[in-house]
């Protein structure tokens, strides 16, 4: 899960500039990064709007891919 997080900080810039896009604090994407297994629900559509990385990158396990498509 760091290597998503770390990509979505690569496009958002900071991880100051994308904590500010998503509406939360810079220590909490650190905290992210570094201590959190997942990202928590409530911020993976956010972060897929301002990224543009897939919620199923994000959180497959609540979003899964669809193989019938």
């Amino acid at each position: 899960m760091e290597k998503i997080i770390k990509k979505a900080v690569e496009i958002a810039g900071s991880q100051s500039s994308l904590a500010k896009q998503i509406g939360v604090s810079q220590p909490r994407v650190w905290n992210w990064i570094n201590n959190a297994s997942v990202i928590p629900a409530e911020y993976v559509l956010p972060i897929e709007k301002v990224t543009g990385i897939s919620r199923h990158e994000l959180r497959p396990d609540i979003y899964p891919m669809d193989e019938t498509i």
